[in-house]
Formats: structure tokens, sequence, C-alpha cells
């Protein structure tokens, strides 16, 4: 799991091609500490497939600002600098691989298809 610690890091990171799956989180946030596992884990399964990267708010405001983030943990999944999906709160590691597939099989270019 990457960390986006400024803005540089996270143009960088927009500025690929792999999908990516953004937490936005806080070190004491009892819910972002449970569903970190779980995010690190299906990192690990989809390996390049999708980029999955933890931005602390209180170390980041500005990103957490340019998202509207008012609650944490609060993921947002994008595709091609766009947001594919976003959740807030704890989720499942089966619904967190079913938004991972949706993400990765996403065509922002064409959405109809």
């Amino acid at each position: 799991m990457k960390t986006i610690n400024n803005n540089t890091e996270f143009d960088a990171l927009m500025a690929g091609t792999t999908p990516v799956v953004l937490d936005f989180y806080a070190e004491w946030c009892g819910p972002c500490k449970a569903l970190l596992p779980v995010l690190e884990s299906a990192g690990n399964d989809y390996g390049d497939k999708v980029v999955i990267a933890k931005i602390n708010v209180d170390d980041n405001p500005e990103l957490a600002a340019k998202f509207g983030v008012r609650s944490i943990p609060s993921v947002f999944l994008m595709k091609d600098n766009t947001v594919v999906e976003h959740f807030t709160g704890v989720q499942s590691r089966a619904e967190i691989n079913k938004k991972i597939d949706k993400l990765i099989a996403a065509d922002v270019a064409n959405p109809s298809h």
C-alpha cells in the first residue's frame, strides 16, 4: 500500500494509467484501522492491476478538502482521474473486491459500454 504525503505525490499517482483506490484515514480513527488490513490484503491480491494508496487527512487537509471528505474512512475508487465509486466506513473484503473488480472493468471514456 502506497502512502501519499503531499500534492506532488498525489499528482504523480493520478498521472498514471493504473486504477487507484484512495483511502482517506487518520491515525486516531478506529474504523480506519479496521479497514486498513482489508485494503492492504486486496492490494496484495490485485498486484499491479490497481494502486491502493492511503492519505492521512490530518497531514493532508488540502487533499481531503479537494475530495470533500467529511467522514473517515472515506474511500474513492478512481480511473483516468475520475471517481468511479466512493464509500465511507468499513466494508467487507468481499464488497471491496466487487468494487475493485468493477473499477478495473470500468470504461470511463465510454461509460455507456
